[in-house]
This record gives structure tokens, sequence and C-alpha cells, in this order.
């Protein structure tokens, strides 16, 4: 007697009418729709998700290197998959980083750039005549006489060193405002009369015939000076920061690979650093965290940060089954290299971005 079969209503595949859930894509084969099969799959998923990442979680934290050779070993069901736990833990860092830092540091940067970079009141010329008129008065012909004499409540010594305080405060004042490397009155006028953007450009120093990058580093530059919004380029360079662990978690899993080239495909070494960034946004979150809530030491915070590189040496000890010395010898040269040259490289490039794009 022949099976009966059924056709999946989701992949439209035949399976025989005895099975519950369909063989080719694992929807259930009588689904009618009720209040139940509504949100079964919904309350399934969650807590599916919920449980894999609690089993996760914590060996995560406390056991270098387990999940990745669990998952390694086949075992890619039981804890959740190291790209997924990766992303759930990154968006809820830099959920963290934006409310906790970012938010306060932008318009910190914008409060004081408004107030460094703002136009004189003072025109230039009157700031060199006060200068010559400091410079020309002999300051020790008004305080030695005050010396000799004396004054109630103040000692010869403070007289003695005030001429010099006085001097040195107003040479410091000259250099307190930051300027542009151009001539902003020349740029202010072109701006003031609504010139085209070509005229204040080459007001700015843009050269004749440059090309679309120089362009538009002018047309930023000229943005900023009109704005004065520096929080906004800081706010765009944290932005671009999660797309550019994209590409700064695969080159870690290529030093990797290079340093423990004979230990599997870069897969696997990919997977490890999946699991090893999801740990440092793990205590990166925490930090953040609790010093939102709680006035920390910094000495904690940075034993925290510093801790992770021994993480990173148990971890490189227990998944790629080396030697103490060669573990630790490799961990502080990979830790060395992205540090010193991946990390820069990618803090300038996040910063180019951040100016050119905010």
């Amino acid at each position: 007697m022949e099976n009966q079969l059924e056709t999946c209503k989701n992949c439209e595949q035949q399976f025989e009418k005895d099975f519950k859930f369909c063989p080719h894509c694992g929807q259930q084969a009588k689904n009618e729709l009720t209040v139940g099969v509504l949100f079964y799959n919904t309350i399934s998923n969650y807590f599916s998700f919920d449980a894999r990442f609690f089993k996760s979680f914590f060996p995560l934290l406390f056991k270098p290197g387990y999940l990745a050779t669990q998952f390694i070993q086949g075992k890619r069901l039981l804890y959740l998959h190291p790209a997924q736990l990766y992303l759930f833990i990154s968006v809820v860092f830099f959920f963290l980083l934006t409310t906790t830092v970012v938010r306060d540091q932008v318009q910190d940067l914008d409060t004081v750039l408004k107030k460094t970079l703002k136009n004189p009141i003072i025109s230039d010329s009157t700031k060199i005549e006060a200068q010559k008129a400091l410079d020309s008065v002999k300051l020790d012909s008004i305080l030695i006489p005050l010396k000799e004499h004396g004054i109630p409540g103040i000692k010869n010594k403070q007289i003695e060193s005030l001429d010099s305080i006085i001097k040195t405060n107003a040479k410091d004042t000259k250099t307190a405002a930051l300027t542009f490397d151009f001539d902003e009155r020349k740029v202010d006028s072109l701006v003031a009369i609504n010139a085209a953007n070509e005229d204040v450009y080459r007001a700015m120093g843009m050269p004749d015939g440059a090309g679309s990058i120089k362009r538009k580093f002018y047309e930023q530059s000229l943005k900023f000076y009109k704005h004065r919004n520096g929080g906004q380029i800081l706010q765009a360079a944290y932005d671009t920061i999660p797309i550019s662990l994209f590409i700064l978690l695969p080159i870690f899993a290529l030093i990797l690979k290079i340093l423990f080239y004979k230990r599997g495909r870069y897969a696997h070494h990919l997977v490890f650093s999946f699991y090893f960034f999801s740990f440092l946004f793990s205590v990166f979150s925490i930090i953040l965290l609790v010093n939102y809530l709680w006035d920390v030491p910094d000495w904690i915070d940075w034993l925290l940060v510093m801790s992770t590189f021994f993480y990173l040496f148990l971890a490189i000890k227990r998944f790629y089954k080396q030697g103490w010395f060669l573990s630790f010898f490799k961990t502080g040269l990979a830790t060395f290299v992205y540090l010193m040259f991946v990390t820069p490289i990618a803090i300038i490039i996040i910063s180019l971005v951040g100016f050119l794009f905010y």
C-alpha cells in the first residue's frame, strides 16, 4: 500500500501524510490558523534564543575558548551561533555607549568648539597694541614700592612673584583660541555676501583642478567652519565603528590564521574571533553599565580591560592546544600587531569617514 502524500503549503514539496512537520522546510504539517498557532512560533523562537543565550553567555565570560571549541567539534545548536551572539552583544554595547558616553561627548564638544572657535570680539590689531602696552609697562616700578611699604594681608614673596605671573598669563592667553589655516576674514566676507562655494574654497586654499576627494574635504571644512558642529563629526565617527568592525574582526582572524596556520581553516579562526569579540563587548558593556550606575574607581576599569589580554591568552591556549609559553608569545604578538598597526589605521580611517560624511 502506497503512503499517501501531502503537499507543504510553504515550500510546495510533497511528504508523507503521517509526518507532523515538512521534512524540507520544517513547517508544521497541519497548521490551521488559530490564536495558539499565531503566537507559537514567536514565543518558541524567543525562549529558544533566550535559553541558548544564557547557555552561551556564562561560558563566554568564564570559560575562555570553550564555546569556540564546542562549535568546531560540531555542537552548533546547543549554544548560540557565534555570529548571532556577536551581533546581539554588539548591539547592546553600542546602545549603552551611545546613551552613556557618546551623547554627552557630542554635546560637550559642540559647546567647547563654539566657545574656542567663535569669531574674536577684539580685532588682531587691538591685541597687538595691547600687548605692546603691556610689554612697555615696568610692573616692577609699581610692585617694588608696594613691597617696601608693605600691604596688609600680602607677603613680600607674593608681591615678588606677581609680576611674572601677570606677564606669563598674558602671553599664554594669546594662544588660547584655535585658528584655521586660511584667511578667516576673507572667508567670512565671502560667506556674508553669499559668494559661490568655488570662490570660498579657493579662499580656503583649494587648488585649481582639485579632485573629488579633495573638493569634498574643502566642502566639509567650510561646513565645519560655518556651524562649528564638531559633535556631528564625532557622532558620525562613532556610527562608523560598527560597520568597520566587520572588517577589523576578519583581520584579527587573519592574524590568528598566520600565527596558527596549521590549526584549521580560516573559518575556525573566524569562529574564535567572533566569540572573543563578543567577550570584549560584554566586558565593555559591563564597565559602561556599572559606571553609569555607580562611580567606580578608574583602576578597577583598567583592571577589567587588562584582564581581556589574559582571557585571550587562556582562550588561545585552550582552543589551539599549544604550550603555555608558545601560547603566551603568540597572544602577545597578535595583540601587539592588532593594537599597534591595525587599530591606529582603523581610527584614522574612521575619523576621515566621519569628517567626510557627517
